[in-house]
């Protein structure tokens, strides 16, 4: 008998449907009825008889990739209110395994903490997220200032030839699009939304080498009348996409000029005769859709507080 998806099993989806009202937008401060937890987070009743391992992939289904933050009841050492460690408060030095997702103003924790009685039970909470980046300096990149104002944990660093990314596009790329993707490292998507198209996707769309290539063969064989009036990479001048929205919204580079740096970002929305321009760099229009309420795509007219969202590493 086939083994029962974790989303079937019961309680499941009723904890999943809590976590999601404990992390809308401006809810008021999380306060938990456990006898003795502070306010500042709420404790949620994990469902009887599913393990760690099945909370930690039905939490992570919905809100992506994890950050460590205790692993055999050790701390880690970077841990910080930037990184999760809210969710450690109401257990002291109690937490066994713990595991933290951003999402908005909120950290969503999943893991396990020893009792009173000594027993090591699983736990499932919501705790506030501050905004990262109050109160920090303004950073003197574009790509800082997402960095910044998401929280990310910038030692993630990956590794990219982009030699041979470039070569097999046949141009350079933008400076600020390489280093986010360096930071950033594989599939995911900035406050839920923005996702970048990257190099070695596991998924050929998510792909940027593999989805300019099918882009240009279409254009190729069938005609570039989606795209008009402009041409599709690697026609001279033509758009090259580097990122989606969960609208289904496209973002390109307008590849007019020989210093990608210099490339402006056109932006189209899921209908015709629709083209946005941005005269700006990659890193600038990214920092600008989390934080300006004013630009077309804008998230800041949905969150207070920003985040990204990995959806794992490539393969």
């Amino acid at each position: 008998m086939a083994a029962m998806d974790v989303m079937e099993k019961p309680g499941v989806p009723e904890l999943l449907s809590a976590v999601h009202r404990l992390t809308a937008q401006r809810a008021g401060e999380p306060v938990c009825g456990t006898r003795g937890h502070s306010p500042g987070h709420t404790c949620l009743v994990p469902p009887a008889g599913v393990g760690l391992p099945d909370l930690q992939e039905a939490v992570g289904s919905r809100f992506g990739e994890p950050r460590g933050l205790v692993a055999g009841g050790s701390v880690d050492p970077a841990a910080s209110a930037r990184s999760g460690l809210p969710l450690l408060t109401p257990f002291g030095g109690r937490v066994v395994e713990m595991r933290a997702w951003a999402y908005g103003d909120r950290w969503i924790g999943c893991g396990t903490a020893r009792a009173a009685d000594g027993d090591v039970r699983p736990v499932v909470l919501v705790a506030a997220r501050e905004d990262p980046a109050a109160g920090m300096p303004e950073p003197a990149s574009w790509v800082e200032r997402i960095v910044a104002v998401t929280g990310w944990d910038t030692p993630r660093v990956r590794t990219v030839d982009w030699a041979a990314v470039e070569a097999r596009l046949g141009t350079a790329l933008p400076g600020d699009y390489k280093r986010l993707v360096e930071i950033f490292g594989g599939e995911g998507a900035f406050d839920g939304f923005l996702r970048l198209q990257v190099p070695d996707a596991p998924s050929a769309g998510s792909d940027i080498v593999r989805h300019t290539e099918w882009l240009g063969e279409w254009a190729r064989t069938r005609g570039g009348g989606l795209w008009e009036p402009y041409p599709v990479y690697p026609a001279p001048g033509g758009v090259l996409q580097w990122a989606g929205t969960e609208q289904a919204d496209q973002v390109y580079w307008l590849t007019d000029g020989p210093d990608p740096d210099r490339w402006p970002v056109l932006a189209q929305e899921d209908v015709p005769d629709s083209w946005r321009r941005f005269d700006g760099s990659t890193g600038e229009f990214v920092h600008r859709l989390l934080t300006d309420p004013g630009h077309p795509f804008s998230t800041a007219r949905h969150f207070d507080v920003h985040w990204y969202q990995s959806y794992g590493t490539p393969s």
